[in-house]
C-alpha cells in the first residue's frame, strides 16, 4: 500500500485534527481524540497525530487511487480550518 507523510508546523494541531475528523465524520468512518485520529476515506485511510507544535499526516492509498489527489484534498481541508493562521505548508514525502 503506497503511503506518504507530511509534518506541518502549527500550534493549533489538535484543533485542526479534531475539526477535520468531525467534518468528515458525517460521511466516513472516523475515530479520534485530541492527539490522534483516523479517517477511512474511500481511497484509503488518513492517520493524524497532533503535538503542541505540529500536525503529522499520513495518507495510505488503497487500490487504484491517486496519491497526489489524496494529499491535495487533505491539505485543502486543513488549510480551510487554518484560515486565520494563514496557509500551512505540507511537504509530502513517501513512506517506505
Amino acid at each position: 500500500m503506497p503511503a506518504s507523510h507530511a509534518t506541518v508546523a502549527t500550534p493549533n494541531a489538535s484543533r485542526y485534527l479534531q475539526q477535520l475528523c468531525k467534518h468528515w465524520g458525517h460521511k466516513f468512518d472516523v475515530t479520534f481524540d485530541p492527539t490522534q485520529g483516523r479517517i477511512a476515506l474511500p481511497f484509503g485511510p488518513v492517520e493524524l497525530k497532533a503535538s503542541d507544535s505540529e500536525l503529522e499526516v499520513i495518507c495510505n492509498l488503497e487500490g487504484e487511487g491517486d496519491m497526489a489527489r489524496m494529499q491535495q484534498v487533505v491539505a485543502d481541508h486543513v488549510n480551510r480550518f487554518a484560515h486565520r493562521e494563514g496557509e500551512l505548508t505540507f511537504k509530502w514525502e513517501p513512506l517506505t
